[in-house]
């Protein structure tokens, strides 16, 4: 399971602002800051299988390491994202280009997936590129992980922008991670985003008439 804060950023600007602030860093763990470079591909057959079932496939790139993700069961209020989620590492190329939906087919998920997807294949709907800063925080009994994305999602009716701080719970307290957000979230002027990056793609995605997300 999947439990994370999501907040809009008001700009690149405020963006970079956070990243840079020493008051901030003061709660990183030593040795944890990182940024990477994240590409991030969507897939679903031509009919829209997945998302009928509210099911997002995504394969995604960070420096050199690949991996598959199936979300499902989303649910959001303030901000507050949780959802079922099972990541796999894959191959990179291949999997980014044309997976198969036999990817997961060791959790029963997977299974339920194989069978939606049947002998369709999967092909790419959007894509997501962007820069993200990261950096583990461990504190009142809550062990989470900032990150902050600036980029874009593009699809084929256009683009839209990625800009936004998320705290992923790794252990421990939520209230705590949740306390700490309302903090940042005052301090740097941000607003709960309780739509997932893949539901805000879909809006530069041609869909099915049949098909409401």
């Amino acid at each position: 399971m999947e439990i994370e804060l999501k907040y809009n950023i008001p700009g690149k600007e405020r963006a970079d602002e956070i990243w840079a602030d020493p008051e901030l860093e003061k709660f990183f763990e030593e040795g944890s800051r990182q940024t990477n470079l994240m590409k991030a591909v969507y897939f679903d057959t031509a009919d829209h299988r997945l998302g009928k079932e509210d099911i997002a496939f995504r394969v995604r790139l960070k420096g050199a390491s690949c991996v598959a993700t199936l979300k499902w069961r989303g649910s959001s209020s303030e901000g507050l994202h949780i959802r079922e989620e099972i990541n796999v590492p894959v191959a990179g190329e291949t999997c980014m280009i044309q997976p198969t939906a036999d990817i997961f087919r060791e959790s029963e998920q997977g299974k339920k997936v194989a069978e939606i997807v049947g002998d369709a294949p999967l092909e790419s709907i959007f894509e997501m590129h962007f820069l993200r800063h990261t950096a583990r925080i461990d504190i009142d009994d809550a062990i989470f992980e900032l990150a902050v994305d600036v980029g874009e999602t593009v699809g084929d009716k256009g683009s839209v922008p990625i800009c936004e701080l998320e705290l992923e719970l790794f252990s421990g307290d939520q209230d705590a991670m949740i306390r700490f957000g309302a903090q940042l979230a005052e301090k740097y002027g941000l607003t709960p985003e309780n739509g997932s990056k893949y539901s805000r793609a879909l809006s530069v995605v041609s869909l099915p008439e049949s098909l409401t997300l």
